[in-house]
């Protein structure tokens, strides 16, 4: 399963300060990775299920897939295997293709039984495989009663 953060797991207005990192702007009542619990959750029934990061914060943050996976909660870290980007890659061409690119080129790449992505991006995606998006709400991500039922559904249909 393909993860982005950002208006996925929380809120996409998310920005960076040096010393201080990652944080929410003028999303009152909000905080980051308030919806990982709930992916958590929804995943439960799902042991077999791998998650690869397919979120900005692999380029943004330059760090280790352990530290980015760091801010989830230790039920969705064990799922963690890799991400759509890598330090082999070359970074300025990676981040000009469409999310739905990166990901269709970790597909080719890693070759999946079964996949499925969460993703607020819904532009660039190749028609072909549209069907394995489920598109987020910018504000309340997989929180959104008709996202939170889609991938219910997406998740059943696709590993069930």
């Amino acid at each position: 399963m393909y993860v982005d953060f950002d208006s996925t797991l929380h809120p996409g207005a998310v920005y960076t300060k040096r010393g201080i990192g990652p944080y929410l702007f003028n999303c009152p009542g909000h905080h980051l990775f308030e919806h990982a619990p709930l992916l958590d959750k929804m995943l439960s029934e799902y042991p077999m299920v791998r998650i690869v990061l397919s979120t900005s914060w692999v380029t943004t943050y330059r760090g280790s897939i352990a530290r980015v996976s760091g801010h989830l909660p230790p039920g969705l870290r064990r799922r963690v295997v890799g991400a759509t980007f890598h330090s082999r890659m070359d970074r300025e061409a990676f981040t000009a293709e469409s999310r739905g690119i990166q990901i269709w080129s970790d597909v080719l790449r890693r070759k999946p039984e079964r996949w499925l992505a969460i993703d607020d991006e819904i532009e660039g995606w190749p028609t072909w495989c549209i069907d394995r998006l489920v598109a987020t709400d910018e504000m309340l991500g997989i929180s959104e009663p008709a996202v939170r039922i889609k991938l219910a559904d997406k998740l059943k249909s696709t590993f069930g």
